[in-house]
């Protein structure tokens, strides 16, 4: 149980370290996208590639930071039957759905994507816009990464699930586990 507790840790600081990484990437998709308008509408200019890049590094960010919000519990789901659970049951709901749902989706993603990236990527595909940004293989990639990442979280998101359920909360790190019920 230890080592599952071990490996839950390691996949959690990974997806945190990358969900704190790339989150800046809105700032700087802020700035690039403001330095267009400026450009366009005040100095009656454009570059074709910063206009590519800011919605390139909005799919990057988004991609990039899917694992950290679902370590961060920030996804969407159904609470009318899983915010008055008790903590087992919660355990057990996560623990289905990340079988049933979670990892059979990464796994439809990176079978049906992996084709489609790798050609981009043996293309070293660019922009479709003439004078447009290159490396547009490099962001398609990110379509792999969320698949192993948001697979490794539910890696954890099931071994956080089997620990609870045999009662080893313990081992379980504070800041991941099931927040109280309130009566």
């Amino acid at each position: 149980m230890n080592g599952l507790s071990a490996l839950m840790r390691a996949i959690n600081g990974v997806n945190r370290l990358i969900g704190n990484v790339f989150s800046w990437l809105a700032l700087a998709i802020v700035l690039i996208c403001f330095w267009v308008v400026v450009e366009r509408y005040l100095f009656s200019n454009t570059r074709l590639w910063m206009q590519d890049l800011y919605p390139w590094l909005n799919g990057v960010m988004f991609c990039s930071v899917a694992a950290y919000a679902l370590y961060a519990n920030d996804h969407v789901r159904v609470d009318i039957f899983y915010r008055p659970a008790s903590n087992v049951k919660k355990a057990w709901m996560d623990l289905t759905g990340v079988l049933i749902f979670l990892f059979p989706f990464t796994w439809v993603v990176w079978t049906y994507c992996y084709t489609f990236v790798a050609r981009s990527w043996g293309l070293h595909e660019g922009s479709a816009n003439p004078g447009g940004a290159p490396g547009l293989y490099l962001v398609k990639g990110f379509i792999l990464v969320f698949a192993v990442t948001v697979a490794l979280q539910g890696l954890s998101m099931l071994i956080r699930s089997v620990l609870i359920v045999r009662g080893r909360e313990d081992l379980v790190p504070p800041a991941y586990r099931y927040e109280p019920v309130s009566e």
